[in-house]
């Protein structure tokens, strides 16, 4: 097992390994240049999620069972059209895309929901041996993760072991009983998350060792053919302990002990995940508790204080793990959505997503403005705009939202301390939160702390705050804005705008 000591030993020295990399693509352009190159370090990464069918058409070929006017019918989305749109990512400042499954799903839809709804997300498995002719091929995922490295972006699969898809071919097989829970009176399903037959899906005996042998080979082989460099694994809390202790052993043994593993446990956050943590079953897992903190924060619901002390908590998280924080999902409500399109306290969202610890992951198109919705909306296609990219060509984008994400991501990276730094209040009051971010003590490597100050409220709000000590000149400059910022008497002088964010460090 990994301690502590070799993880943080391993991220001490790669953390800040960059390279300028150039080359022919796919796209037939260079990779931005002094991008770097990926790492085994995850703790100062940006991820975006993917649901590949609503990204990109890059194949019409593969076209099958394809509509782009339905909602749950496939669109067209593929692992070509999202390599060719590498460079979208890259510029933007992405070191980590997630992708939804892209084993061969069921060949039919499912009714019950009142329409068509097919397995385009990849959660409704046929065959895990085999990838879905309708995302590509095997060869095109190799050359999508090949490809997204030559520009410093690691790929994470989705990978699932719980369950299988409705009516699979699974269920047809001789052992069918032996291997899955599925409601029959020879296969009945249980009442707890271990042997609930999840939305009535059919679900794998993880427990038996057989079975489980099975589904690491198919997803573990596919991961070291086109040298993935992680999981993205599904309904965690679904399979027990023993199985992702195993499932851990054996990723270290044949992919390398650096290989990536991030988990769904629905409810997570850092104590809930700590179940895991605790016997290195993976290394990071969805922090379900940000957004609804977040977004009550910037809609003047509860006491600016008490969120604050929310956002400390988080760095109680076990040392070396990651919490991913996100703001919209595929299996919830997009937040831009939940604010009624209030794009100013969407920002505000963004703007504490990426300055707060963690691992934070965009929603494709949350960046340009995907207003999202609820269930099936929240999985619309990306937009494109004018660009001649299907599904989502001649959807309306919002490039000013994306400069504002690119500006944040750039800030995060150029300043560690925003991924990695301590938490500490500087302002609590009324609408106006200013908090610093802190380097650890030791930390030679940071460029000193980083003041963030977020105002939810409709009037401008003028902070007065102690300067970080460690600021030894007595200037001060607005990264997210040029407004000016004051030193005087060892405090800070400066405004935030109504629903506004400014982002401070201290002058060279």
């Amino acid at each position: 097992m990994r301690t502590y000591s070799r993880r943080l030993g391993r991220l001490a020295l790669l953390s800040f390994l960059t390279l300028s990399i150039c080359g022919s693509l796919a796209s037939d352009r260079p990779p931005p240049r002094g991008t770097p190159v990926p790492t085994t370090d995850w703790s100062h990464d940006v991820l975006y999620f993917v649901v590949l069918d609503r990204f990109a058409d890059g194949d019409p070929g593969n076209n099958r069972d394809v509509d782009i006017q339905a909602k749950g019918t496939f669109h067209g989305g593929d692992l070509v059209g999202l390599t060719r749109q590498l460079d979208e990512l890259a510029e933007l400042g992405i070191t980590a895309v997630w992708i939804t499954p892209v084993v061969k799903n069921i060949d039919h839809y499912v009714d019950g929901v009142g329409f068509p709804d097919w397995g385009y997300h990849g959660y409704w498995a046929d065959d895990f041996y085999r990838i879905d002719d309708r995302f590509g091929t095997e060869a095109e995922l190799k050359k999508l993760v090949d490809e997204a490295h030559r520009r410093g972006i690691k790929v994470v699969l989705d990978v699932v072991y719980n369950h299988c898809g409705y009516g699979a071919a699974y269920l047809k097989k001789d052992h069918a009983n032996d291997w899955l829970r599925t409601g029959r009176r020879e296969s009945p399903c249980g009442d707890d998350d271990l042997t609930s037959c999840l939305s009535g899906l059919p679900d794998f005996k993880t427990e038996k060792a057989e079975v489980a042998d099975y589904l690491m080979k198919a997803h573990l082989g596919l991961a070291k053919r086109v040298g993935l460099d992680g999981f993205r694994l599904d309904t965690v809390k679904h399979v027990d302990h023993p199985f992702w202790r195993e499932h851990r052993a054996r990723c270290d043994r044949e992919l390398g002990e650096n290989f990536f593993l991030l988990g769904e446990v629905w409810g997570g956050d850092y104590k809930v995940l700590d179940d895991w943590f605790e016997h290195d079953e993976m290394d990071g897992g969805f922090d379900f508790s940000f957004v609804g903190s977040a977004l009550a924060f910037v809609q003047g619901r509860g006491r600016t204080i008490a969120f604050s002390r929310y956002l400390m908590k988080r760095h109680r998280v076990r040392p070396g793990y990651q919490l991913a924080h996100y703001l919209s999902s595929h299996d919830v409500p997009g937040a831009l959505f939940q604010l009624g399109g209030d794009k100013a306290r969407f920002k505000l969202l963004v703007a504490l997503q990426l300055t707060s610890v963690g691992l934070p992951t965009i929603y494709y198109g949350e960046e340009v403005g995907r207003l999202g919705g609820d269930w099936p909306d929240n999985r619309s296609d990306m937009p494109w705009g004018s660009r001649d990219i299907k599904p989502g060509k001649g959807v309306a984008r919002d490039e000013d939202m994306r400069r504002f994400y690119r500006e944040l991501i750039r800030l995060r990276r150029e300043h560690p301390v925003l991924a990695v730094g301590g938490y500490q209040e500087l302002h609590t009051a009324g609408d106006l939160l200013v908090f610093a971010r802190t380097p650890a003590e030791g930390d030679a490597t940071s460029q000193g702390p980083v003041v963030v100050a977020v105002n939810r409220g409709k009037v401008p709000a003028p902070a007065v705050v102690a300067k970080p000590e460690s600021w030894t000149k007595p200037a001060a400059r607005g990264l997210l804005s040029g407004a000016p910022v004051e030193v005087a008497d060892g405090k800070l002088h400066f405004a935030v705008p109504p629903l506004g964010a400014r982002v401070i460090a201290g002058r060279d």
